[in-house]
């Protein structure tokens, strides 16, 4: 898995195809912290630093120091919200403002971050484009976990994109967090195939549902769920279920349900799905 801490994996089945001379999976690189990387982001609500240091240098280069100066318009003795990644929030105060970039000094809140909500996200591997989205958006609302698989239907050249290696995923978290206020990065892994993903999850004590638009009775709405209860909710590649995928949601105890008669998107599917399980969670109250 990948997190602030994380790696992505495929998992034991990837060494048993290897084993048997299958299609041998992609691998995925261990995905490792960079010092204070720059996420670039257009506008943020607050700016995320690795570490709760005492103080820092923002480089001028630095997309944040850019951020700060060109959006925020602070000035020496200015200060801006700010966050250490899965530590707490502050407040950072421009120190000086030269060349060489931006010295800040931070002031930290001692209560620890909320916590992400117990929500899972299963989602077939969708197009680069659609699985960013996904990302950041899906971050901002606060789950904790992605897993991301090779679905029967999906385009199997997917899992080659440059999005998945280097940092790309992590600095789509980081802007999905500093979005929604939050400090805290949910994990991501990668696996290849849904009885991999479901297999990653089976211990889970969770209420279970897949997003289907043909064979679901019920809707998501009405989705019984309690406030401290995990839910693992699974979303289709962008053609749907197979048969034999279906077939294993249920055995892996998933109940099917819909998001009404509309057609939508991968992202717009996770997006609506996420904000309802968080209603029935009671985070809205």
């Amino acid at each position: 898995m990948l997190s602030a801490r994380t790696t992505f994996h495929t998992g034991c089945a990837q060494r048993r195809r290897r084993s048997r001379g299958e299609r041998n999976w992609p691998e995925i690189p261990v995905v490792r912290h960079a010092p204070d990387s720059p996420t670039g982001p257009t506008s943020v609500n607050l700016i995320l630093f690795e570490a709760p240091l005492p103080e820092t240098l923002l480089r001028g280069g630095d997309p944040r120091a850019r951020h700060v100066r060109d959006v925020l318009r602070r000035r020496p003795g200015d200060t801006f919200d700010c966050g250490a990644i899965d530590g707490p929030r502050g407040k950072a105060t421009v120190v000086a403002d030269t060349a060489e970039g931006l010295r800040l000094r931070f002031a930290w809140e001692s209560a620890p971050p909320p916590p992400l909500d117990p929500i899972v996200l299963l989602v077939g591997l969708p197009r680069p484009q659609t699985a960013r989205k996904i990302l950041r958006e899906a971050t901002a609302l606060g789950l904790s976990r992605f897993r991301f698989f090779a679905s029967g239907r999906g385009e199997p050249g997917y899992a080659a994109s440059s999005l998945w290696r280097g940092d790309a995923v992590r600095r789509l978290l980081i802007e999905g967090a500093e979005q929604a206020f939050c400090t805290r990065l949910p994990e991501v892994a990668l696996h290849a195939s849904l009885s991999e993903a479901l297999e990653a999850e089976a211990t889970a004590n969770a209420t279970r549902v897949a997003l289907d638009n043909y064979e679901a009775p019920r809707g998501l709405g009405a989705l019984p769920a309690e406030p401290h209860t995990p839910v693992i909710v699974a979303v289709g590649s962008e053609r749907g279920w197979t048969a034999d995928e279906r077939d294993s949601l249920r055995r892996a105890r998933f109940e099917l349900r819909h998001l009404g008669p509309r057609v939508l998107r991968t992202e717009t599917a996770c997006v609506a799905a996420l904000a309802i399980i968080r209603e029935r969670l009671g985070r809205y109250r």
